[in-house]
Protein backbone atom coordinates (compact mmCIF):
# COMPACT_ATOMS: atom_id res chain seq x y z
CA UNK A 1 0.00 0.00 0.00
CA UNK A 2 1.52 2.96 -0.62
CA UNK A 3 1.89 6.40 2.26
CA UNK A 4 -0.68 8.02 0.64
CA UNK A 5 -3.74 5.37 0.47
CA UNK A 6 -2.44 4.37 3.93
CA UNK A 7 -2.24 7.94 5.16
CA UNK A 8 -6.10 8.47 3.81
CA UNK A 9 -7.00 5.31 5.56
CA UNK A 10 -5.56 6.31 8.79
CA UNK A 11 -7.24 9.86 8.60
CA UNK A 12 -10.50 8.42 8.02
CA UNK A 13 -10.14 6.06 11.04
CA UNK A 14 -9.04 8.97 13.31
CA UNK A 15 -11.16 11.29 12.15
CA UNK A 16 -13.60 9.03 13.17
CA UNK A 17 -12.27 8.14 16.79
CA UNK A 18 -11.83 11.46 16.92
CA UNK A 19 -15.49 12.43 17.33
CA UNK A 20 -16.60 9.80 19.50
CA UNK A 21 -14.13 11.93 22.30
CA UNK A 22 -15.65 14.07 24.53
CA UNK A 23 -13.91 17.81 23.98
CA UNK A 24 -10.45 17.73 25.67
CA UNK A 25 -9.87 14.51 26.35
CA UNK A 26 -6.49 12.95 25.52
CA UNK A 27 -6.32 10.70 22.32
CA UNK A 28 -4.18 7.36 22.06
CA UNK A 29 -0.21 8.33 21.86
CA UNK A 30 1.41 8.81 18.77
CA UNK A 31 3.42 5.25 19.82
CA UNK A 32 -0.13 3.60 20.13
CA UNK A 33 -1.35 4.94 16.65
CA UNK A 34 2.11 3.20 14.76
CA UNK A 35 1.18 0.35 16.38
CA UNK A 36 -2.03 0.21 16.08
CA UNK A 37 -1.90 1.11 11.88
CA UNK A 38 1.66 -0.31 11.24
CA UNK A 39 2.36 2.51 10.22
CA UNK A 40 5.49 5.08 10.35
CA UNK A 41 5.84 7.83 12.90
CA UNK A 42 6.14 10.34 9.88
CA UNK A 43 2.70 8.90 8.57
CA UNK A 44 0.68 9.21 12.16
CA UNK A 45 2.88 12.53 12.17
CA UNK A 46 0.91 13.75 9.11
CA UNK A 47 -2.33 12.68 9.92
CA UNK A 48 -2.60 14.31 12.96
CA UNK A 49 -1.16 17.91 11.63
CA UNK A 50 -3.92 17.28 9.16
CA UNK A 51 -6.49 16.93 11.59
CA UNK A 52 -5.32 19.97 13.80
CA UNK A 53 -5.37 21.55 10.36
CA UNK A 54 -9.10 20.52 10.23
CA UNK A 55 -9.78 21.81 14.09
CA UNK A 56 -10.83 18.47 15.28
CA UNK A 57 -8.13 18.12 17.45
CA UNK A 58 -5.44 19.99 19.56
CA UNK A 59 -1.70 18.70 19.99
CA UNK A 60 0.37 20.31 22.96
CA UNK A 61 3.94 19.30 23.07
CA UNK A 62 4.84 17.19 25.96
CA UNK A 63 1.33 16.08 26.73
CA UNK A 64 0.23 14.46 23.86
CA UNK A 65 -2.95 15.17 21.33
CA UNK A 66 -6.44 16.31 22.43
CA UNK A 67 -9.99 16.09 21.05
CA UNK A 68 -10.60 20.07 20.35
CA UNK A 69 -12.84 21.98 22.61
CA UNK A 70 -16.27 22.63 20.64
CA UNK A 71 -16.67 26.01 19.17
CA UNK A 72 -19.47 28.11 20.56
CA UNK A 73 -22.20 29.17 18.10
CA UNK A 74 -22.24 33.08 16.99
CA UNK A 75 -25.54 34.29 18.75
CA UNK A 76 -26.58 35.83 15.57
CA UNK A 77 -25.45 37.18 12.41
CA UNK A 78 -23.27 39.92 11.49
CA UNK A 79 -25.10 43.38 10.91
CA UNK A 80 -22.85 45.66 8.51
CA UNK A 81 -25.27 47.97 6.99
CA UNK A 82 -23.85 50.83 8.99
CA UNK A 83 -20.83 50.49 6.11
CA UNK A 84 -23.38 51.21 3.09
CA UNK A 85 -23.31 54.66 4.99
CA UNK A 86 -19.90 55.18 6.04
CA UNK A 87 -18.17 54.08 2.54
CA UNK A 88 -20.52 55.81 0.77
CA UNK A 89 -20.48 59.09 2.92
CA UNK A 90 -17.67 61.31 1.05
CA UNK A 91 -17.81 62.76 -2.07
CA UNK A 92 -16.07 60.90 -4.94
CA UNK A 93 -15.88 57.46 -6.71
CA UNK A 94 -18.67 54.98 -4.97
CA UNK A 95 -18.18 51.48 -3.83
CA UNK A 96 -20.32 49.76 -6.19
CA UNK A 97 -18.54 52.00 -8.84
CA UNK A 98 -15.23 50.31 -7.79
CA UNK A 99 -17.33 46.74 -7.63
CA UNK A 100 -18.35 46.86 -10.88
CA UNK A 101 -14.90 48.16 -12.19
CA UNK A 102 -13.54 45.22 -11.26
CA UNK A 103 -16.10 42.87 -11.76
CA UNK A 104 -13.85 41.77 -15.04
CA UNK A 105 -10.83 41.58 -13.58
CA UNK A 106 -12.15 38.79 -10.32
CA UNK A 107 -13.53 36.93 -13.54
CA UNK A 108 -10.34 37.38 -15.63
CA UNK A 109 -8.38 36.37 -12.23
CA UNK A 110 -10.72 32.70 -11.37
CA UNK A 111 -9.04 29.77 -11.66
CA UNK A 112 -10.96 27.57 -13.09
CA UNK A 113 -12.30 23.87 -12.51
CA UNK A 114 -10.29 21.31 -14.48
CA UNK A 115 -13.55 19.91 -16.83
CA UNK A 116 -13.70 23.99 -17.96
CA UNK A 117 -11.60 25.08 -20.87
CA UNK A 118 -10.30 28.55 -20.15
CA UNK A 119 -10.29 30.55 -23.26
CA UNK A 120 -10.39 34.06 -21.13
CA UNK A 121 -7.10 34.00 -18.86
CA UNK A 122 -3.87 36.07 -20.22
CA UNK A 123 -1.98 34.01 -17.97
CA UNK A 124 -0.21 30.89 -20.55
CA UNK A 125 -1.20 27.49 -19.25
CA UNK A 126 1.48 25.55 -16.63
CA UNK A 127 2.43 23.59 -19.11
CA UNK A 128 3.72 26.83 -21.09
CA UNK A 129 5.33 28.69 -18.11
CA UNK A 130 9.24 27.62 -17.39
CA UNK A 131 8.12 26.25 -14.31
CA UNK A 132 11.86 23.93 -14.02
CA UNK A 133 13.69 27.10 -15.12
CA UNK A 134 12.25 29.01 -12.33
CA UNK A 135 12.14 26.38 -9.77
CA UNK A 136 15.75 26.28 -10.60
CA UNK A 137 16.37 29.95 -10.45
CA UNK A 138 14.36 30.44 -6.77
CA UNK A 139 16.43 27.72 -5.21
CA UNK A 140 20.46 29.16 -6.83
CA UNK A 141 18.70 33.40 -5.67
CA UNK A 142 17.71 31.87 -2.07
CA UNK A 143 21.42 30.97 -1.51
CA UNK A 144 22.78 34.34 -2.87
CA UNK A 145 24.55 35.75 0.33
CA UNK A 146 22.52 38.76 1.32
CA UNK A 147 19.11 37.13 -0.64
CA UNK A 148 16.57 37.90 2.16
CA UNK A 149 18.31 41.23 3.11
CA UNK A 150 16.25 44.51 2.56
CA UNK A 151 16.78 45.68 -1.36
CA UNK A 152 16.81 49.34 -2.50
CA UNK A 153 13.37 50.70 -2.69
CA UNK A 154 14.14 51.29 -6.29
CA UNK A 155 15.37 47.56 -7.05
CA UNK A 156 18.38 45.72 -7.08
CA UNK A 157 20.69 47.52 -9.18
CA UNK A 158 21.51 44.48 -11.59
CA UNK A 159 18.05 44.18 -12.33
CA UNK A 160 17.77 47.42 -12.99
CA UNK A 161 20.77 47.12 -15.17
CA UNK A 162 19.39 44.38 -16.82
CA UNK A 163 15.95 46.05 -17.69
CA UNK A 164 17.21 48.88 -19.00
CA UNK A 165 19.71 46.87 -21.65
CA UNK A 166 16.78 45.03 -22.70
CA UNK A 167 13.88 48.03 -23.08
CA UNK A 168 16.87 49.66 -24.98
CA UNK A 169 16.32 53.30 -26.14
CA UNK A 170 19.67 54.22 -24.13
CA UNK A 171 18.15 54.04 -20.64
CA UNK A 172 19.86 54.68 -17.64
CA UNK A 173 20.08 52.12 -14.50
CA UNK A 174 18.53 54.88 -12.71
CA UNK A 175 15.80 55.71 -14.73
CA UNK A 176 14.28 51.99 -14.23
CA UNK A 177 12.22 51.41 -10.47
CA UNK A 178 11.85 47.79 -10.66
CA UNK A 179 7.56 47.71 -9.32
CA UNK A 180 5.33 44.73 -8.93
CA UNK A 181 4.43 43.57 -12.32
CA UNK A 182 2.64 45.71 -14.92
CA UNK A 183 -1.02 46.25 -13.10
CA UNK A 184 1.06 48.07 -9.71
CA UNK A 185 2.81 49.79 -12.60
CA UNK A 186 0.01 51.05 -13.77
CA UNK A 187 -1.86 52.21 -10.89
CA UNK A 188 1.37 54.01 -9.32
CA UNK A 189 1.31 55.72 -12.29
CA UNK A 190 -2.07 56.93 -12.55
CA UNK A 191 -2.20 58.04 -8.72
CA UNK A 192 1.43 59.56 -9.38
CA UNK A 193 0.87 61.94 -12.84
CA UNK A 194 -3.09 62.90 -12.86
CA UNK A 195 -4.90 64.31 -10.02
CA UNK A 196 -8.88 62.88 -8.78
CA UNK A 197 -11.18 64.24 -11.20
CA UNK A 198 -8.78 64.52 -14.14
CA UNK A 199 -9.52 62.85 -17.07
CA UNK A 200 -7.00 60.34 -18.34
CA UNK A 201 -7.09 59.25 -22.41
CA UNK A 202 -7.42 55.48 -23.38
CA UNK A 203 -7.61 53.60 -26.44
CA UNK A 204 -10.67 52.34 -27.10
CA UNK A 205 -11.44 49.20 -26.30
CA UNK A 206 -8.77 48.48 -23.53
CA UNK A 207 -7.35 46.73 -20.85
CA UNK A 208 -10.51 46.65 -18.33
CA UNK A 209 -7.50 46.63 -15.57
CA UNK A 210 -6.16 50.08 -16.60
CA UNK A 211 -10.14 51.37 -16.80
CA UNK A 212 -10.66 49.69 -12.91
CA UNK A 213 -7.15 51.30 -11.83
CA UNK A 214 -8.47 54.90 -12.93
CA UNK A 215 -11.57 54.93 -12.10
CA UNK A 216 -10.40 53.61 -8.51
CA UNK A 217 -8.78 56.60 -8.56
CA UNK A 218 -10.73 59.14 -9.23
CA UNK A 219 -10.06 59.72 -12.98
CA UNK A 220 -12.52 60.10 -15.96
CA UNK A 221 -11.11 57.86 -18.79
CA UNK A 222 -12.04 59.29 -22.09
CA UNK A 223 -11.97 56.97 -24.53
CA UNK A 224 -9.89 57.34 -27.96
CA UNK A 225 -10.84 54.85 -31.08
CA UNK A 226 -8.26 52.19 -32.12
CA UNK A 227 -8.05 50.92 -35.67
CA UNK A 228 -5.87 48.02 -37.13
CA UNK A 229 -2.75 50.46 -36.89
CA UNK A 230 -3.46 51.52 -33.64
CA UNK A 231 -5.02 54.45 -31.61
CA UNK A 232 -6.14 56.84 -34.29
CA UNK A 233 -4.23 60.17 -34.53
CA UNK A 234 -6.25 62.85 -35.53
CA UNK A 235 -9.05 61.66 -33.00
CA UNK A 236 -5.88 61.39 -30.11
CA UNK A 237 -5.41 65.59 -30.86
CA UNK A 238 -9.09 66.29 -31.09
CA UNK A 239 -9.27 64.25 -27.62
CA UNK A 240 -6.29 66.13 -25.80
CA UNK A 241 -7.74 69.56 -26.73
CA UNK A 242 -11.19 68.81 -25.56
CA UNK A 243 -10.84 66.95 -22.19
CA UNK A 244 -7.85 68.90 -21.15
CA UNK A 245 -6.06 65.56 -19.95
CA UNK A 246 -1.98 65.21 -19.08
CA UNK A 247 -1.75 61.64 -19.58
CA UNK A 248 -2.37 59.27 -21.97
CA UNK A 249 -2.21 54.96 -21.39
CA UNK A 250 -1.52 53.02 -24.76
CA UNK A 251 -0.31 49.35 -25.52
CA UNK A 252 1.56 50.11 -29.15
CA UNK A 253 2.65 46.75 -28.81
CA UNK A 254 -0.08 43.92 -29.75
CA UNK A 255 -3.09 46.43 -27.90
CA UNK A 256 -5.42 44.14 -25.48
CA UNK A 257 -7.85 43.39 -26.79
CA UNK A 258 -7.62 43.81 -30.25
CA UNK A 259 -4.21 42.37 -30.88
CA UNK A 260 -3.17 46.23 -33.07
CA UNK A 261 0.36 47.29 -33.19
CA UNK A 262 0.86 51.12 -33.88
CA UNK A 263 2.26 51.51 -37.44
CA UNK A 264 5.35 53.70 -37.94
CA UNK A 265 3.12 56.67 -39.49
CA UNK A 266 1.54 57.05 -36.48
CA UNK A 267 4.32 56.94 -33.94
CA UNK A 268 5.33 60.51 -33.79
CA UNK A 269 2.25 61.52 -34.32
CA UNK A 270 1.09 59.96 -30.78
CA UNK A 271 4.16 62.19 -29.20
CA UNK A 272 3.48 65.35 -30.87
CA UNK A 273 -0.32 65.20 -29.75
CA UNK A 274 0.81 64.58 -26.39
CA UNK A 275 3.47 67.42 -27.00
CA UNK A 276 1.05 69.76 -28.01
CA UNK A 277 -1.40 69.49 -24.59
CA UNK A 278 2.00 69.20 -22.58
CA UNK A 279 1.07 65.45 -21.80
CA UNK A 280 2.19 62.31 -20.78
CA UNK A 281 2.34 58.96 -22.77
CA UNK A 282 2.33 56.10 -20.75
CA UNK A 283 3.33 53.01 -22.48
CA UNK A 284 2.26 49.56 -21.06
CA UNK A 285 4.52 47.40 -22.89
CA UNK A 286 3.08 44.13 -21.67
CA UNK A 287 3.50 41.26 -24.25
CA UNK A 288 7.20 42.22 -25.85
CA UNK A 289 7.85 38.65 -24.94
CA UNK A 290 5.42 37.07 -26.66
CA UNK A 291 6.04 37.91 -30.46
CA UNK A 292 5.16 35.12 -33.01
CA UNK A 293 8.58 35.20 -34.52
CA UNK A 294 10.23 37.94 -36.95
CA UNK A 295 11.32 41.43 -35.68
CA UNK A 296 8.94 43.73 -33.73
CA UNK A 297 8.98 47.76 -33.68
CA UNK A 298 11.09 49.13 -30.81
CA UNK A 299 10.11 50.81 -27.45
CA UNK A 300 7.33 53.78 -28.28
CA UNK A 301 9.97 55.29 -25.37
CA UNK A 302 12.81 54.66 -28.07
CA UNK A 303 11.48 57.86 -29.94
CA UNK A 304 10.79 60.18 -26.71
CA UNK A 305 13.54 63.07 -26.39
CA UNK A 306 12.02 64.65 -23.76
CA UNK A 307 11.01 62.51 -20.88
CA UNK A 308 7.17 62.31 -21.83
CA UNK A 309 6.73 58.77 -22.46
CA UNK A 310 6.83 56.56 -18.63
CA UNK A 311 7.19 53.16 -20.11
CA UNK A 312 5.88 50.10 -18.24
CA UNK A 313 7.75 46.61 -18.58
CA UNK A 314 6.27 43.27 -17.25
CA UNK A 315 7.86 40.31 -17.38
CA UNK A 316 5.17 38.23 -16.28
CA UNK A 317 2.81 37.36 -19.03
CA UNK A 318 6.09 35.23 -20.26
CA UNK A 319 7.01 33.55 -17.37
CA UNK A 320 4.62 32.61 -14.23
CA UNK A 321 1.67 34.56 -12.76
CA UNK A 322 3.59 34.82 -9.81
CA UNK A 323 6.94 36.52 -11.28
CA UNK A 324 5.14 39.90 -10.40
CA UNK A 325 8.25 41.79 -11.29
CA UNK A 326 8.36 44.63 -14.16
CA UNK A 327 10.26 47.98 -14.65
CA UNK A 328 8.33 51.28 -14.60
CA UNK A 329 10.98 53.86 -16.71
CA UNK A 330 10.62 57.61 -16.33
CA UNK A 331 12.78 60.46 -16.98
CA UNK A 332 13.07 63.99 -15.24
CA UNK A 333 10.91 65.13 -11.80
CA UNK A 334 8.02 62.46 -12.84
CA UNK A 335 10.89 59.56 -11.87
CA UNK A 336 11.18 60.88 -8.48
CA UNK A 337 7.25 61.12 -8.21
CA UNK A 338 6.72 57.65 -9.38
CA UNK A 339 9.49 56.33 -6.65
CA UNK A 340 7.49 58.23 -3.88
CA UNK A 341 4.12 56.93 -4.99
CA UNK A 342 5.63 53.29 -5.35
CA UNK A 343 7.27 53.69 -1.56
CA UNK A 344 3.92 54.56 -0.09
CA UNK A 345 2.26 51.86 -1.74
CA UNK A 346 4.38 49.03 -1.54
CA UNK A 347 7.71 49.90 0.47
CA UNK A 348 9.73 47.61 -2.30
CA UNK A 349 9.82 44.24 -4.18
CA UNK A 350 10.74 41.45 -2.13
CA UNK A 351 14.32 41.05 -3.11
CA UNK A 352 14.44 37.07 -3.28
CA UNK A 353 11.75 37.66 -6.12
CA UNK A 354 14.15 40.19 -7.80
CA UNK A 355 17.20 37.88 -7.16
CA UNK A 356 14.99 34.54 -8.53
CA UNK A 357 13.76 37.01 -11.78
CA UNK A 358 18.19 37.88 -12.48
CA UNK A 359 18.90 34.38 -11.94
CA UNK A 360 16.27 33.17 -14.52
CA UNK A 361 16.90 35.98 -17.01
CA UNK A 362 20.64 36.18 -17.43
CA UNK A 363 20.10 31.68 -17.71
CA UNK A 364 20.29 30.51 -21.18
CA UNK A 365 17.20 29.22 -20.12
CA UNK A 366 15.16 32.58 -20.82
CA UNK A 367 16.39 33.11 -24.68
CA UNK A 368 15.21 29.21 -25.37
CA UNK A 369 12.00 29.71 -23.34
CA UNK A 370 10.80 32.94 -25.07
CA UNK A 371 11.55 31.20 -28.29
CA UNK A 372 9.42 28.05 -27.78
CA UNK A 373 6.58 30.09 -25.97
CA UNK A 374 6.36 32.56 -28.90
CA UNK A 375 6.54 29.05 -31.41
CA UNK A 376 3.63 27.61 -29.05
CA UNK A 377 1.42 31.10 -29.31
CA UNK A 378 1.76 31.19 -33.08
CA UNK A 379 0.61 27.53 -33.52
CA UNK A 380 -2.42 27.79 -30.89
CA UNK A 381 -3.23 30.89 -32.83
CA UNK A 382 -3.52 29.41 -36.02
CA UNK A 383 -5.23 26.39 -34.91
CA UNK A 384 -7.74 28.81 -33.15
CA UNK A 385 -8.37 30.39 -36.05
CA UNK A 386 -8.94 27.54 -38.28
CA UNK A 387 -11.88 26.35 -35.54
CA UNK A 388 -13.25 29.57 -35.40
CA UNK A 389 -13.54 28.92 -39.76
CA UNK A 390 -14.98 25.32 -39.21
CA UNK A 391 -17.61 26.10 -35.69
CA UNK A 392 -18.11 29.35 -35.82
CA UNK A 393 -17.94 31.23 -39.30
CA UNK A 394 -20.09 33.59 -38.18
CA UNK A 395 -17.89 35.31 -35.94
CA UNK A 396 -15.50 38.09 -37.44
CA UNK A 397 -11.79 37.40 -36.38
CA UNK A 398 -11.00 41.22 -36.49
CA UNK A 399 -7.27 40.90 -36.81
CA UNK A 400 -4.51 38.44 -36.27
CA UNK A 401 -1.71 39.65 -34.76
CA UNK A 402 1.99 38.67 -34.75
CA UNK A 403 2.14 38.07 -31.03
CA UNK A 404 0.08 38.21 -28.15
CA UNK A 405 -2.51 35.30 -26.63
CA UNK A 406 -5.93 36.15 -27.67
CA UNK A 407 -8.44 37.41 -30.23
CA UNK A 408 -11.07 39.41 -30.48
CA UNK A 409 -13.67 38.30 -32.43
CA UNK A 410 -16.91 40.66 -33.55
CA UNK A 411 -20.08 39.41 -33.24
CA UNK A 412 -23.07 39.11 -35.92
CA UNK A 413 -25.28 41.89 -35.84
CA UNK A 414 -28.90 41.09 -34.48
CA UNK A 415 -26.85 38.30 -31.96
CA UNK A 416 -27.95 37.65 -28.16
CA UNK A 417 -26.03 40.20 -25.76
CA UNK A 418 -22.70 39.19 -24.52
CA UNK A 419 -23.89 37.81 -21.12
CA UNK A 420 -25.93 35.68 -22.74
CA UNK A 421 -23.41 34.07 -24.57
CA UNK A 422 -21.43 33.93 -22.04
CA UNK A 423 -23.37 32.19 -19.52
CA UNK A 424 -24.94 29.66 -22.52
CA UNK A 425 -20.64 29.19 -23.08
CA UNK A 426 -20.17 28.36 -18.90
CA UNK A 427 -23.13 25.64 -19.41
CA UNK A 428 -21.09 24.02 -21.81
CA UNK A 429 -17.88 24.10 -19.99
CA UNK A 430 -16.32 26.67 -21.12
CA UNK A 431 -15.15 30.61 -20.43
CA UNK A 432 -14.46 33.67 -22.47
CA UNK A 433 -14.80 37.12 -22.21
CA UNK A 434 -17.20 39.42 -22.85
CA UNK A 435 -16.55 42.43 -24.84
CA UNK A 436 -18.22 45.07 -22.69
CA UNK A 437 -15.98 45.66 -20.06
CA UNK A 438 -13.38 47.08 -22.68
CA UNK A 439 -14.97 49.60 -23.72
CA UNK A 440 -14.89 53.51 -21.27
CA UNK A 441 -18.45 53.59 -23.01
CA UNK A 442 -20.65 52.47 -25.19
CA UNK A 443 -19.33 49.58 -27.44
CA UNK A 444 -19.77 49.93 -31.28
CA UNK A 445 -20.51 46.29 -31.47
CA UNK A 446 -21.00 43.17 -29.40
CA UNK A 447 -17.45 41.25 -28.86
CA UNK A 448 -15.87 38.35 -27.34
CA UNK A 449 -12.29 38.06 -26.65
CA UNK A 450 -10.94 34.15 -26.51
CA UNK A 451 -7.78 33.65 -25.02
CA UNK A 452 -5.28 30.56 -26.99
CA UNK A 453 -2.75 30.57 -23.84
CA UNK A 454 -4.98 29.21 -20.87
CA UNK A 455 -5.89 25.96 -22.05
CA UNK A 456 -4.25 22.67 -21.43
CA UNK A 457 -3.61 21.88 -25.23
CA UNK A 458 -4.17 22.75 -28.37
CA UNK A 459 -6.44 19.98 -28.56
CA UNK A 460 -8.19 21.20 -25.33
CA UNK A 461 -8.75 24.60 -26.87
CA UNK A 462 -10.06 23.60 -29.46
CA UNK A 463 -12.58 22.02 -27.97
CA UNK A 464 -12.99 25.18 -26.01
CA UNK A 465 -14.21 26.78 -29.32
CA UNK A 466 -16.80 23.62 -29.98
CA UNK A 467 -18.14 24.33 -26.82
CA UNK A 468 -18.69 28.23 -27.56
CA UNK A 469 -20.27 27.24 -30.70
CA UNK A 470 -22.66 24.87 -28.49
CA UNK A 471 -22.97 27.45 -26.21
CA UNK A 472 -23.05 30.75 -28.91
CA UNK A 473 -26.30 28.08 -30.70
CA UNK A 474 -28.06 27.83 -27.14
CA UNK A 475 -27.78 31.85 -26.76
CA UNK A 476 -29.38 32.18 -30.09
CA UNK A 477 -32.41 29.59 -29.66
CA UNK A 478 -33.08 31.10 -26.11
Amino acid sequence: MSENSSLEKILKDLREDAQRYPSGAKLPSSRELVKRYRASAGTITKAVAALAAEGLVEPVPGSGVFRAQDRPQRPRALDASWQEVSLNAEPGISTATVRHAASSLLSYLSVQPPEVVDLASGYPHPCLQPERALASAAAKAGRRPGAWTRPPVEGIALLREWFARDIGAALSPSDVLICGGGQSALVCTLRSLAAPGAAVLVESPTYPGLLAAARAAGLRPVPVPVDADGVRVELLAKAFASSGAGVFVCQPLFQNPTGATLCADRRLGVLEAAREAGAFVVEDDYVRRLGHGGALPAPLVEDDADGRVVHIHSLTKATSPNLRVGALVARGAAFERLRTAHVIDNFFVSKLLQETTLEFVCSPAWPRHVRSLGAELARRQAAMICALAEHLPEFEVTLAPKGGYHLWLRLPAGSPDEASVVAAARREGVVVTAGGPYFASEPSARFLRVSYAAASSEADMCDGVRRLAHGWRAAQAA
